[in-house]
């Protein structure tokens, strides 16, 4: 079993940053691949950012490209989502997930989710 938490979500004007973590425990998480979903009221899930756990290879949605970097501290089982450059588009419940695939690249890869954070970027 995983457990996630994320915090860091916030209102920003567009152009501003916002730094998401999401905290994980349980068992064995570094041998989960990570990854940050969004999902805006009455739309899907769609993917954002992912991270293997074995290399630290990271993918990202055409949209996230150049402004907003994953990373993960395996040492102290924690993901981050830095975004810059945010868009009033960006606005959504984004959602911290885990799962044992190679890559979360679709919200059916993820085993684990939290519960989201909030990001209302301002226009």
């Amino acid at each position: 079993q995983v457990q996630l938490v994320e915090s860091g979500g916030g209102l920003v004007q567009a152009g501003g940053s916002l730094r998401l973590s999401c905290s994980a425990s349980g068992r064995t998480v570094r041998r989960y691949s990570m990854g940050w979903f969004r999902q805006d009221p009455g739309k899907e899930r769609e993917f954002v950012a992912a991270i293997s756990w074995s290399y630290g290879n990271t993918d990202y949605a055409d949209s996230a490209k150049g402004r907003f970097t994953i990373s993960r501290d395996n040492a102290n089982n924690t993901l981050h989502l830095q975004m810059n450059s945010l868009k009033p588009e960006d606005t959504a419940a984004y959602y911290c997930a885990a799962g044992r695939k190679p890559v979360l690249l679709t919200p059916s890869s993820a085993d684990y989710w939290g519960q989201g954070t909030q990001v209302t970027v301002s226009s």
